[in-house]
């Protein structure tokens, strides 16, 4: 979620795909959504390596992007094959 309804989601969209690639995952889907009261949140589907653990770290790398008001992992599902 962006701190404001005038914050740069490109811009934030931009930082969260590079933070998941550093934290080794591949951004699958990004959807912008409409909230509420003209707040839209940047909604990312990633797939990340099971080895990793927790999407803690990343989540706490996410959260210190400018302009980022909190994120949270909505689904967590295991890959097999």
């Amino acid at each position: 979620m962006p701190s404001a309804p005038t914050s740069d989601l490109e811009s934030i969209r931009v930082k969260a795909e590079n933070a998941i690639s550093s934290f080794g995952g591949k951004v699958g889907r990004v959807d912008i959504v409409p909230v509420a009261f003209g707040l839209k949140s940047v909604n990312m589907i990633f797939i990340m390596d099971e080895s990793k653990g927790s999407t803690e770290t990343l989540e706490n790398q996410i959260s210190s992007i400018d302009n980022v008001n909190s994120v949270d992992v909505i689904d967590v599902r295991r890959a097999l094959g």
